[in-house]
């Protein structure tokens, strides 16, 4: 059986920690207010967050990532590139 080789994809963009919430919450169609609902973090919160007004920080990300369905260090360090960094 042949192995497949894979090209691993270019990165386009750089993406914030507050973009990947937007796009997190974005990709399963979820309002701000909606969110906020799931989370108990005000939309006023969440919009700041989104907009890098305020720091996501790890025990936010830990809550939104439960609700968002995701590892919270997708959140957290969304350009993090294991090849390029070693893990501590």
């Amino acid at each position: 059986m042949k192995k497949r080789q894979f090209r691993r994809a270019k990165k386009a963009i750089d993406v914030s920690p507050g973009e990947s919430v937007r796009i997190m919450r974005e990709l399963q169609e979820l309002s701000q207010n909606e969110l906020s609902n799931l989370t108990g973090i005000p939309q006023s919160t969440i919009s700041a967050i989104e907009n890098q007004r305020v720091n996501l920080g790890v025990e936010r990300a830990k809550v939104l990532a439960r609700s968002l369905k995701c590892h919270p260090a997708v959140l957290v360090f969304p350009g993090w590139d294991i090849d390029k960094e070693t893990a501590a």
